[in-house]
């Protein structure tokens, strides 16, 4: 038997992406099955405060959505950095290593992104799930809402 997703953390760029036109329709069917109960979703304290900027259908999307609230802790903090140390990725990336981290260190299965760039990233993932182990966190898998909607799960 396959194992079921069962907990997503979504970052920021999910929720602008449900207005976007270029991910409108693969956010959109993610939301569809978030709202079937399909998953448990995740957040941290950090995408709220990214989207206190963002435009009102953003922050409604938000507050419409049934998620957990997750606080990113000194130690995501530190596990963070340590992606930095590691040259993952650089130090103006450190809010997207935030996000990696609080999804690691909570357990969620899979982080959710639209930052192709920073986050999903064939090369970028192979290294934070390379800190990740050499810093003792079980791997985290990292995808796009395209990623999640391509089979249909019934």
């Amino acid at each position: 038997m396959v194992n079921k997703i069962t907990s997503l953390y979504l970052d920021t760029s999910i929720f602008g992406g449900y207005y976007d036109e270029i991910f409108m329709q693969d956010t959109r069917l993610l939301f569809d099955k978030i709202k079937a109960g399909k998953y448990i979703v995740f957040t941290s304290d950090l995408v709220e405060r990214e989207l206190e900027k963002a435009p009102e259908t953003v922050k409604n999307l938000l507050k419409d959505t049934k998620y957990q609230s997750i606080i990113a802790s000194q130690e995501c903090e530190n596990l963070a950095d340590e992606y930095i140390k590691e040259k993952v990725v650089g130090q103006t990336s450190r809010d997207d290593c935030i996000h990696i981290a609080t999804a690691t260190i909570n357990n969620i299965d899979v982080l959710v992104s639209w930052n192709f760039k920073h986050i999903v990233n064939f090369q970028r993932i192979r290294g934070y799930n390379s800190v990740n182990t050499k810093n003792g966190y079980r791997h985290l898998e990292i995808y796009s809402p395209k990623e999640m909607g391509v089979y249909d799960d019934d």
